[in-house]
């Protein structure tokens, strides 16, 4: 794999020698913030000085002032879309070279070591295509709901988007993760960072219509019809068996918006299922009809794709809940730490049995933990930020992360995973990541056995 394109939007900054000393970070935290405080101040202070100092003498009391403070700005945009600042062009999704035939038919990466708190802006969302993406008018666009039989619906009914976006909508903030993410890992070490590793992950605020009320506005019978299946309009006709207890959750979207506007094509525009919890492939994109049935489809991407593979050959099929993972973004592969001191060990947990409970964090592979501090919000289905203050001693250091949700899951180790799954699997893989910190700073991806 060539990840020579795949690094961190910069590298970590260094950390400021003698900052802090070990008694001074164990102090009081107000005691702590008058430390800090004199002692920026004496960096700012010595700063201007050496700024002075630098002048030709003729302007020794002269301060140069860079353009932006000299100048008008650009004009505000009249039209057009908002974009990054041009010294972020780094931070892109990516796609992984050879990963599939055809790039219609391919994933792109979000770059989770260059992201901050939780929400994945829509332009790094992380895509999963069978067959490309469409940019379809929605004014053309149409959903249908339906039953295998007559029985199980009381009318039918065709929707158009107009005609959806008119009834009441709910936004909820929840992680959409590809079912092979992390599946290149099942054997050895595969990638180099945390964007190839764990980059099948996204986290929005989808805005739509609960699917059970539509159901209800048609009639459904929900005591002999316990499964729907969920069709795209794409060219790869994505079919998925949903079961009936999820979307009486009332938690199942129609979804037409994320992050405050409309979808993206590449996200399924005008129309795509949300399924919390659940991996990404039963989120159909481009969604154009739902119908309610008495049994699992057993459709060719159940029943032949999106299976786990087992060690005596079997595969084990329905197994569609992300169960409780998390990785440390901050160090990861591909970065590299400039000096000894100071830290903020940052990652994601996540779960689609409900909310993140705890993330504990080692330094040492495992040997050791320490609790780390979940960021609010800490939401049902959802990315949660953790932190973890560490001191770096220059020494080689193994860095990873292990979640616990409300449930009482708690993240397995590759050893534990291995023993059940063996190594030939895909899907599924919620094993413990490990971040390998070098003498030299650099941080790269190992497995411990």
């Amino acid at each position: 794999m060539d990840a020579s394109s795949d690094t961190c939007p910069g590298r970590l900054l260094r950390a400021p020698e003698n900052l802090l000393s070990r008694e001074q970070l164990a102090a009081p935290p107000a005691e702590r913030r008058r430390f800090l405080r004199g002692a920026f101040a004496a960096a700012s202070a010595a700063m201007a000085a050496g700024i002075a100092r630098a002048e030709p003498e003729g302007d020794a009391n002269i301060l140069k002032l860079p353009p932006q403070s000299l100048a008008l700005g650009q004009p505000v945009a009249l039209e057009g879309y908002g974009k990054p600042s041009k010294y972020e062009a780094n931070l892109q999704r990516r796609q992984s070279p050879g990963l599939t035939p055809t790039r219609q038919a391919s994933v792109s990466f979000a770059p989770l070591q260059g992201l901050f708190g939780i929400v994945t802006p829509s332009g790094l969302h992380f895509e999963r295509h069978h067959q490309g993406w469409w940019d379809i008018d929605p004014s053309t666009h149409r959903l249908m709901i339906n039953g295998s039989d007559e029985k199980m619906l009381k009318r039918a009914m065709v929707f158009t988007m107009d005609e959806l976006m008119r009834l009441p909508s709910v936004s909820r903030f929840h992680f959409i993760e590809c079912g092979a993410n992390t599946g290149m890992e099942w054997g050895n070490v595969a990638v180099p960072t945390v964007q190839y590793s764990h980059g099948m992950l996204s986290c929005s605020e989808f805005t739509g219509v609960r699917l059970i009320d539509v159901l209800e506005m048609c009639g459904a019978d929900r005591k002999r019809g316990r499964f729907v299946l969920a069709e795209g309009a794409d060219g790869s006709s994505m079919t998925r068996t949903i079961p009936m207890e999820l979307v009486e959750r009332g938690d199942v979207l129609l979804a037409y918006g994320q992050n405050g506007e409309m979808l993206r094509p590449e996200n399924g525009y005008p129309l795509r299922l949300v399924v919390p919890g659940v991996q990404g492939v039963s989120w159909v994109k481009y969604l154009r009809r739902i119908e309610v049935g008495d049994m699992p489809y057993a459709t060719k991407d159940e029943d032949v794709h999106y299976v786990d593979l087992m060690p005596d050959g079997q595969h084990r099929q329905y197994t569609s809940i992300q169960e409780v993972k998390s990785v440390v973004t901050t160090p990861s592969g591909g970065q590299v730490l400039l000096d000894k001191g100071f830290y903020s060990i940052s990652g994601l947990a996540w779960s689609g049995r409900g909310r993140i409970k705890r993330v504990d964090v080692s330094v040492d592979g495992g040997r050791n933990w320490r609790e780390a501090q979940l960021q609010a919000p800490v939401m049902d289905r959802c990315l949660t930020r953790f932190s973890l203050p560490w001191t770096w001693d220059g020494k080689p250091a193994l860095v990873m992360s292990r979640a616990t949700d409300e449930t009482g899951q708690v993240q397995a180790t590759y050893q534990q995973m291995r023993a059940v799954r063996g190594r030939r699997s895909i899907y599924h893989n919620n094993s413990i990541q490990t971040w390998l910190v070098q003498e030299s700073g650099e941080v790269k991806n190992v497995q411990l056995s």
